[in-house]
């Protein structure tokens, strides 16, 4: 039979652990008490009677049995706790409240005894009380018994036990009470994530848990789901942003593509043109769509892994002053004045395969958006917090301000770069290799406008130094 959902709650489940484990605990402090509380009331019963006895054997060793008869006569006429029995020689009974005594095994010697009371109350009844007492034989070989009544001291201990089981027993059922509400509230709290969680997975990525502001794990637990759900959608929109993007950036190249290889067949079964040639240039579209993919598939692989792969210590000055003696004669063919400030040992930790390409990513744009006649500077060198810094400067159109965060997304590109050729992917792989490095990518304005061109843009590619 199954349970109802309130009981399958782990917080109610939590409760009864507690709760048992709380009524075991009290159950041993209670049997502890207990026998404390009897141990004492017997300790002390011992030490009355003992004092008792010893007044009685006095009085009877300093003026014999008649003044001891006298006293316990006087003694049982007062209706206290005690017990007495002065018997003879052969075992009858002279003076005391008693009719027999209840040590069954007296060997004439001194014997303590735990023993049952049998007496009647005032209703008639009969009732049974715990005594405690002791005999001990006399001079003149007749033996004395001294007694107390345990029933006032039995009935103070029930009474404490009944007292402390009552409390306990209250506790439990408060406990269990406050059990009861407070899994009903996390129920009712686990319901609103529970519906949170039902309604993404029927599709609707707009739905939020309600945070109720009362800071506690049930807040943390719906922040941290909204975050994750803000997250889930923003990746799933960059994901839908990437498939309309890659179908946009390919579509003109595949037809291109496309258009020539018909154009090619059609010549070549007329007899008009070389099969080579079109075959040449479909081959130099697909190379440009696969260089494409292998960025994507560059991005993904350093997004997944959290940090660059075999990182290894190593100049930066080193590779800027390569890159720069590999790109300066290529801005010379565009007719762009390319200039290099490169310090030397700036050691940086990290993959240099993946920084060479990032920085050739940056030099690139700045070549591809720079004018005839335009400049392209590349520093390299040590920032006063330490950190080291690649920056490319050049005098093109530059990137507005307000478009600086959104061009380093995937395939993004404005509508100013759209006449040139490009899949939006070159800053993206820069900041990729920038986060896997803990470094950053930041963008601000180049030198601004001169002969009408500009502002430019300076792109920064910073890296924590190598400790």
């Amino acid at each position: 039979m199954k349970l109802p959902s309130l009981f399958r709650r782990t917080p109610f489940r939590l409760t009864l652990l507690f709760l048992a484990l709380f009524a075991a605990v009290s159950s041993v402090l209670l049997a502890y008490i207990y026998v404390a509380t009897a141990t004492e009331a017997r300790r002390r019963a011992d030490a009355e009677v003992r004092t008792e006895l010893t007044d009685l054997t006095s009085l009877y060793n300093a003026r014999g049995q008649d003044a001891l008869n006298s006293a316990l006569v006087e003694r049982t006429l007062r209706e206290g706790p005690y017990l007495y029995r002065l018997a003879s020689a052969q075992g009858k009974t002279i003076t005391g409240n008693i009719g027999a005594s209840p040590i069954t095994n007296f060997h004439g010697q001194t014997t303590w005894q735990s023993f049952t009371l049998t007496d009647t109350d005032k209703s008639g009844q009969v009732v049974q009380r715990g005594a405690r007492g002791v005999e001990t034989p006399l001079a003149d070989g007749s033996r004395l018994f001294v007694g107390v009544d345990l029933g006032d001291a039995e009935a103070h201990i029930k009474r404490v036990s009944m007292s402390l089981w009552g409390a306990g027993a209250v506790v439990l059922l408060l406990g269990l009470a406050g059990g009861l509400v407070i899994s009903h509230n996390v129920e009712r709290s686990m319901a609103e994530v529970n519906r949170v969680v039902g309604a993404v997975q029927d599709g609707d990525m707009s739905a939020r848990a309600q945070v109720r502001g009362a800071g506690d794990e049930l807040d943390e637990l719906a922040i941290g789901m909204n975050t994750m759900l803000d997250k889930l959608e923003q990746s799933m929109a960059s994901i839908r942003h990437a498939g309309d993007a890659i179908a946009h950036d390919l579509r003109s190249p595949l037809t291109r593509m496309r258009a020539r290889l018909e154009v090619a067949m059609l010549d070549a079964e007329d007899g008009r043109a070389d099969p080579k040639t079109a075959l040449g240039i479909a081959l130099g579209e697909a190379d440009e769509l696969l260089k494409t993919f292998n960025t994507v598939l560059s991005i993904s692989r350093l997004q997944a892994a959290g940090e660059a792969p075999d990182p290894k210590v190593f100049d930066a000055g080193d590779l800027a002053a390569d890159m720069a003696e590999l790109y300066e004669p290529a801005a010379d063919d565009k007719g762009l004045e390319f200039q290099a400030e490169v310090q030397r040992g700036l050691l940086v930790k990290g993959n240099r395969e993946f920084m060479a390409q990032a920085l050739a990513n940056l030099i690139d744009n700045a070549m591809k958006y720079t004018p005839s006649g335009g400049a392209v500077m590349l520093r390299a060198r040590r920032r006063s917090s330490g950190e080291v810094e690649f920056s490319v400067t050049d005098t093109g159109p530059g990137v507005p301000e307000e478009d600086r965060e959104r061009v380093v997304q995937r395939f993004v590109r404005l509508e100013n770069s759209r006449t040139q050729s490009g899949s939006g992917l070159g800053l993206s792989l820069v900041q990729a290799v920038a986060e896997a490095h803990g470094g950053r990518l930041q963008l601000d304005e180049g030198p601004g406008v001169v002969d009408n061109s500009g502002p430019g843009l300076r792109v920064a590619l910073v890296f924590p130094a190598a400790s």
